[in-house]
């Protein structure tokens, strides 16, 4: 089918509204959906759904139509901008309208605002400690803003995960930068000087929050505030590699499960979270680092 055709098929007159009981049902009102029997299978799955209506229209008989979307369809935005596939027609007799005090739309919930990433190879010593600290994040941090999933060694999906728009990522993951083993440092990363750097996007067996970022924003995605919880290892395998955390980095884990809890609270409340060179975030514990930025 040709646009010429579509523009045929959409040209059809457009209805104010219909009366149905003693309601006036017109775009915009919510409608619970009774497709008649003996109908195919979408009218079986669409039986009792609440929808909104996108227009009624008339065709050339001059019967009308209401089109509908469905209220918890996730493409529902591309049906209210008349695309196809996310759109439904139905005769007036197979609506009932809601309530008055059921008209107003149902609020949705927000997506979350704040990605927490488990970062690192259990198999590889220390490295697993991003792993291990989203692991007991899970049981402590419950808003539903705050999205936490251990990523593991697999960048591609967290790649994807940046797609969605968060205002603030918090990546969890060993840091080795010179310091003793166990330190935990609050780092923000710059994704706009990662995404200037060279080289290969990423390994598959391995994964670099640098590569992680540089490969996200090659993507056009909006990236936004990225920190990054790290701890300094003792031991990230060796060549043979190796199961469990070595005891300073073990130790450190409920340091930084602490130091992520209070940046998540702090951003929801609202809290401007300042990152300056030698400055200790208010908070968390006494020697946790704070660094600027890691290129």
């Amino acid at each position: 089918m040709n646009q010429w055709e579509w523009s045929l098929l959409e040209d059809k007159e457009q209805v104010d509204y219909v009366v149905i009981g003693e309601a006036e049902v017109r775009k915009g009102s919510r409608v619970c959906l009774h497709p008649h029997e003996g109908g195919d299978i979408f009218d079986l799955a669409l039986r009792g759904q609440i929808a909104t209506v996108e227009s009624i229209e008339q065709d050339y008989e001059g019967q009308q139509h209401i089109c509908v979307v469905l209220e918890d369809d996730p493409g529902r935005d591309l049906g209210m901008m008349r695309q196809p596939g996310h759109r439904f027609f139905f005769k007036v007799t197979e609506v009932e309208p809601l309530p008055e005090a059921e008209q107003h739309e149902k609020k949705k919930a927000l997506p979350p605002s704040i990605l927490i990433a488990g970062i690192g190879n259990i198999f590889l010593g220390d490295d697993g400690f991003g792993v291990e600290v989203v692991r007991q994040l899970a049981g402590r941090i419950s808003p539903d803003s705050v999205r936490i999933v251990d990523f593991g060694i697999r960048g591609l999906d967290l790649v994807y995960a940046l797609q969605d728009g968060y205002e603030t990522t918090i990546l969890i993951d060993a840091y080795p930068h010179g310091q003793t083993p166990g330190t935990v440092s609050v780092v923000e990363l710059d994704a706009n000087e990662a995404a200037d750097s060279t080289g290969n996007f990423l390994e598959p067996h391995s994964m670099h929050p640098v590569n992680v970022l540089r490969m996200a924003r090659s993507m056009h995605g909006p990236l936004k505030r990225v920190l990054l919880v790290g701890c300094e290892p003792a031991t990230l395998g060796g060549e043979e590699g190796y199961m469990g955390l070595s005891g300073p980095v073990e130790a450190a884990v409920a340091e930084a499960v602490n130091a992520t809890e209070a940046l998540v609270k702090r951003i929801l409340e609202g809290e401007t979270v300042i990152m300056r060179p030698g400055r200790e975030l208010p908070n968390v514990p006494s020697h946790t680092r704070e660094d600027r930025r890691v290129d």
